[in-house]
């Protein structure tokens, strides 16, 4: 019993250590802002803080096309910022109802080729009629 309540007691005491106040970063200065919010609901805004970050956004409406359908806003935008390396990383997006969230940059990872052994099986398979596709 002895043991178990000067366990606790430990732990009590470290908890409190880590839980304690840690050191504060200084907080990054923005130099630029800005933002617009129109009644139909598009928008855009940008920023830029001390430490190199931008961004920028824009929302544009979409009328709905038809009585089931539904109106939309589309989103263009990008944000750039330092990696830890050293290197600039700027990454350009779309966002729509037709072909959802859409990310460009040279830092994203891409596919490996095609096989092409694999593309001309892909192709004669496409090339066949529907029925004897299955």
């Amino acid at each position: 019993m002895k043991n178990f309540a000067l366990c606790l007691l430990a732990t009590a005491l470290m908890s409190c250590c880590q839980a304690a106040p840690q050191k504060a970063e200084e907080p990054i200065a923005i130099i630029s802002q800005e933002s617009n919010i129109e009644p139909d609901g598009s928008y855009n805004y940008a920023y830029e803080t001390a430490n190199g970050i931008k961004a920028e956004e824009t929302g544009t409406l979409k009328k709905a096309t038809s009585a089931d359908s539904s109106d939309v806003i589309i989103a263009r935008g990008s944000v750039s910022y330092t990696s830890p390396e050293g290197n600039l990383i700027t990454l350009n997006y779309s966002a729509d109802d037709e072909n959802g969230f859409q990310p460009q940059g040279d830092h994203l990872p891409t596919p490996p080729p095609i096989p092409p052994a694999i593309q001309k099986a892909l192709d004669y398979l496409l090339s066949l009629p529907p029925a004897k596709r299955r």
